[in-house]
């Protein structure tokens, strides 16, 4: 079985961020789950479920500050 990996600068494209900004994430464990390999940090490419998860908590936290944008002003 293959895997394949995405790189920093590839999950940064794909979230439309910069790279500083994943790393960031990273810190507090926010973000996609990446591994470590040497001094590399990789994403699998294969556990899509992990990525569009996190998409997924990125919508609900969207949707959670319209709300109350909506409730505020509303």
């Amino acid at each position: 079985m293959t895997t394949g990996y995405m790189t920093t600068a590839e999950v940064a494209a794909r979230f439309r961020r910069p790279e500083a900004t994943i790393r960031w994430w990273r810190y507090p464990g926010y973000g996609p789950a990446s591994i470590k390999a040497g001094k590399h940090v990789l994403y699998a490419v294969e556990d899509v479920e992990d990525v569009e998860a996190f998409e997924a908590q990125l919508r609900a936290e969207a949707a959670e500050l319209a709300a109350a944008r909506t409730t505020v002003t509303g």
